[in-house]
């Protein structure tokens, strides 16, 4: 599967005209149908998992690429520096300060396993870059923002309303192992990824910021400094 990406664009463009080609098959995904909301549904039920499942749907609707932020960023290395700060600087930040107003509990015990378990650290460390940093994106930013752009545009309230959704169905995809505080920090980092996405039309952007805040999550944990940082501003 090859990518030809287009270069992005300085702000994110309205919704191009409907994709044509690839036959009945590739409308009727494209579309909002049965087999369109199947399709949908499949992808974000798989959550993490759905990242490939996405990309086929692109290939297989004959969607452009860049309707889901495949684009070249105008400066890589911006990209890379911009994405890494930012995502440490708002993991540092959640932890601090925003989680513990919220009365988050300073571990979290779904990763606590973490905390010097070398042997454990090559799976997290895969788990990161590739079901969350490249799959979550995938699906919660680029495939959903596609699909409710597609529905109802991308005028400025339309994409406030995709904002405040998808934030909403990140967050509820941490219910499972992370529960209450799962949620909460899903939905304020989804607001994040899911504005700056909204603003930059970069998938890469937020996969790199998504990766830089898990990884310092990571970080954290391994080191045993969740409660340090919990307890560093409020003791």
């Amino acid at each position: 599967m090859s990518l030809d990406l287009p270069a992005a664009s300085p702000s994110p463009a309205a919704p191009g005209p409907e994709p044509s080609g690839g036959g009945r098959l590739a409308a009727r995904l494209r579309g909002f149908g049965p087999v369109g909301i199947l399709a949908a549904l499949v992808v974000l039920l798989l959550g993490s998992l759905g990242g490939i499942p996405a990309l086929l749907w692109v290939r297989l609707s004959h969607t452009p690429w860049g309707e889901l932020g495949f684009t070249r960023p105008r400066s890589w290395p911006r990209t890379v520096a911009l994405g890494i700060g930012a995502g440490c600087a708002l993991k540092l930040l959640m932890k601090a300060l925003v989680m513990p107003l919220l009365g988050a509990n300073p571990v979290n015990s779904a990763y606590h396993y973490l905390s010097g378990n070398a042997a454990a650290l090559p799976a997290m460390l895969v788990t990161v870059l590739v079901s969350a940093g490249f799959g979550e994106e995938t699906v919660f930013r680029g495939f959903l923002f596609e699909r409710f752009g597609r529905l109802w545009g991308r005028a400025p309230l339309a994409r406030f309303a995709t904002v405040l959704i998808t934030a909403a169905l990140f967050g509820l995809a941490h219910w499972q192992n992370q529960g209450r505080d799962g949620v909460v920090q899903g939905v304020l980092t989804g607001l994040t990824f899911g504005t700056t996405f909204a603003l930059s039309g970069e998938i890469a952007l937020v996969m790199i910021m998504h990766s830089a805040f898990d990884l310092t999550a990571v970080w954290m944990i391994y080191n045993d400094l969740e409660s340090w940082f919990a307890h560093l501003i409020f003791r």
